[in-house]
């Protein structure tokens, strides 16, 4: 994979093979809702009348024929707490992104993970990192919205 100045950007041949969410085996977890710290004083949660199985594919991929799973190489959308080795689950159903969504874009041959913003008749691939600028795509160029970005998967960060 290779980065440039406009930070995660890769070439077709460089992409990792997407994973099919639907080659993820379903997982049921037991979910605990409406748990509250009251002043401080922790609730035990080693109750199972307190949980409800989640089947976890089923919450996280809406969509799971369209839904792939994605890995990270870049620090441009840090600020969207998007870091570099997370796992992006990615909906190809939703190619329309609002402005408030992140999506995977492919713009003359490589990938990027930006939003997607419209000023003025012209779109923009906007980092969520100030140290990157933003991208115009001009008529000229080859691009199309691979995905949408459902959710991110990372290990905790202190």
């Amino acid at each position: 994979m290779c980065s440039d100045d406009y930070g995660f950007m890769m070439k077709k041949e460089d992409l990792e093979q997407p994973w099919p969410a639907t080659h993820v085996k379903p997982l049921r977890l037991p979910l605990f809702e409406h748990i509250e710290l009251i002043a401080g004083f922790p609730v035990p949660l080693d109750t199972d009348e307190l949980s409800q199985e989640v089947e976890l594919l089923s919450m996280l991929c809406p969509n799971p024929e369209a839904s792939y799973l994605i890995r990270v190489k870049g620090d441009s959308m840090i600020d969207a707490h998007i870091f570099d080795g997370d796992v992006l689950i990615v909906d190809k159903s939703n190619r329309n992104p609002s402005e408030h969504e992140v999506a995977v874009c492919e713009l003359n041959g490589e990938y990027t993970v930006k939003r997607l913003v419209r000023r003025e008749g012209r779109g923009w691939l906007v980092p969520a990192n100030p140290a990157y600028p933003e991208i115009e795509v001009k008529p000229e160029d080859e691009f199309n919205v691979w995905g949408t970005v459902t959710y991110t998967i990372h290990k905790p960060r202190v």
